[in-house]
């Protein structure tokens, strides 16, 4: 039993000393928040505009705004992860696989649920991927909040959560792309704006 609780602690020591090397997680994780959150902000905008009849487009119009949303976001992310490269920190390296597996689960996700929707013919699986990618927002911040003990992220993670669900109950209204971009700017392109900046005046 003691030398289970001694690895525990081991194990929570070294995820702490990821974290805190040399604050170049937090900056790492800092720009792929702000990247997704920019990105897909603006694809959930567009998506909103053509939806509404805003902006006059084919029900094509929705493919091409999310697989060119998530292919440019792929290359930042490739862009990212290469230039912490040379970063030697463990945390870095930590950062880069947590918020870049959050990426690529989301990504994955999406396109299960093209094929569902596309079998079934019928749209109703897509309107469970906002509250899905909130959810795994969430997880991600709490990851980050558990290694690096700080209260705001904990509390970004508890409001990610919280808007899954609040997202899932207007989901079938015609604003709840809008919703959704506003919550991505608030949920994930201000909090990795903190987290660099943080990083920068340490």
């Amino acid at each position: 039993m003691t030398d289970q609780l001694k690895t525990i602690q081991d194990d929570i020591a070294f995820l702490k000393n990821l974290a805190q090397d040399g604050g170049a997680p937090a900056t790492l994780g800092g720009s792929i928040m702000v990247a997704a959150g920019l990105i897909f902000g603006a694809a959930s905008l567009g998506h909103w505009l053509v939806q509404t009849g805003r902006i006059a487009a084919s029900p094509w119009a929705y493919f091409g705004i999310w697989i060119g949303a998530t292919a440019l976001f792929m290359v930042v992310l490739s862009a990212l992860k290469r230039r912490a490269a040379g970063v030697k920190a463990g945390g870095a390296r930590a950062a880069g696989i947590a918020w870049a597996g959050v990426g690529c689960t989301i990504f994955a996700l999406w396109g299960s649920v093209a094929i569902v929707a596309w079998r079934a013919q019928s749209t109703l699986p897509a309107l469970l991927l906002p509250s899905i990618i909130l959810a795994l927002y969430g997880l991600g911040w709490m990851v980050g909040a558990a290694v690096s003990g700080k209260r705001w992220i904990w509390l970004t993670s508890l409001a990610s959560y919280l808007m899954a669900l609040v997202l899932a109950w207007v989901s079938m209204t015609a604003d709840v792309m809008l919703i959704f971009a506003a919550t991505l700017a608030v949920l994930a392109v201000a909090p990795g704006i903190a987290l660099m900046r943080q990083t920068r005046g340490a």
